[in-house]
């Protein structure tokens, strides 16, 4: 894989900046989706995440419709639902609805994990000791119900039934490159806060995987941070919002996306130093110079299909700016 033959989309977990109101930061959401549209991208994608006051996509369903209304060709999605948290046949109809609005440009990407914190897991319903065979089986679900032979079935899912959505299955460690292996299906790692085991999970996907009709060959997407900026110590200063973060996760302190700062020592320990950089060890900072060739070290090792960028940085036209910078590293 090279830069030339390579996808790009975006992950946007509408990030909630000191300061911005909801709407603000759902506005700035769609403006990017707007922008990046006219840039080429492929896709934007929007997680389902809750209970965290940083981030404003938890009525994920809700908001790729805003998305897509306002935007026009770019493919639009979940990345993703998180499954066990909802009903097979609501996210059935959800996307059904979605893809009866917006045909041909609407993808399903579904996660297992909570995408919260587990008091919160609690409170959307979840039951831990089932997930690992509720996911799959929630899978087989949703293909049931898109599918035009359940149209004898007893439970049916309109708008959903005979529609053809794309479903991709995401994950952040090994188990669901397994599952998306056996499935035939297009696979997501979540390399933008989990990199220790993405490696081993393309490798587990590659060599396990079986042809699906609609999907022959595998296909990966990595997300990743990336923050490209005109200087690299421009990129470094924007990536100082991303570093606290990280911070207040490992601390359990929640608050919204911070301004950056000229010096990370004065807000990290040297341990928390540590596990931030461990989990944001595949992020790509730098000017135009330095993201394409750490983008073409990062493609020589993990030969990803798609790239999905995920951009935390406070200024909304500094993220703008970044992802243009992006789209000119990949098509030259």
């Amino acid at each position: 894989m090279t830069l030339q033959n390579l996808k790009y989309s975006v992950l946007d977990l509408a990030y909630i900046a000191q300061g911005n109101t909801i709407k603000q930061t759902l506005n700035n959401s769609l403006d990017l989706a707007r922008y990046v549209e006219k840039l080429g991208y492929t896709r934007f994608w929007l997680a389902e995440h809750h209970n965290m006051v940083s981030i404003a996509s938890s009525a994920t369903s809700v908001l790729i419709g805003y998305i897509a209304e306002g935007t026009n060709t770019i493919r639009v999605g979940s990345g993703g639902v998180m499954l066990p948290n909802h009903s097979s046949l609501i996210i059935a109809e959800q996307f059904g609805t979605l893809e009866s609005l917006y045909p041909g440009r609407i993808d399903l990407g579904v996660g297992r994990a909570p995408g919260t914190d587990g008091y919160t897991a609690m409170a959307l319903g979840r039951n831990p000791q089932i997930i690992n065979e509720q996911f799959p089986r929630q899978i087989s679900e949703l293909h049931t119900y898109f599918s035009e032979e359940n149209k004898n079935g007893q439970v049916r899912a309109i708008p959903g039934e005979g529609l053809n959505i794309p479903v991709y299955i995401l994950g952040s460690s090994t188990d669901s490159a397994w599952l998306a292996a056996e499935l035939g299906l297009p696979y997501a790692f979540a390399g933008h806060f989990a990199p220790d085991q993405m490696g081993m999970a393309f490798k587990i996907y590659r060599e396990n995987y079986k042809p699906s009709d609609r999907f022959p060959e595998p296909y990966i997407i990595a997300a990743t941070n990336i923050i490209a900026a005109d200087t690299d110590e421009e990129a470094e200063y924007l990536s100082t919002t991303l570093y606290q973060a990280f911070v207040n996760l490992v601390r359990n302190d929640r608050k919204p996306a911070q301004p950056p700062v000229e010096d990370m020592d004065t807000i990290w320990s040297p341990m928390e130093a540590m596990q931030v950089r461990r989990m944001l060890s595949l992020s790509i900072i730098g000017s135009k110079e330095t993201v394409q060739k750490k983008l073409n070290d990062f493609l020589e090792v993990y030969q990803i299909d798609e790239l999905m960028a995920v951009t935390n940085v406070y200024d909304h036209k500094t993220r703008l700016r970044s992802y243009e910078i992006l789209k000119e590293v990949i098509t030259g």
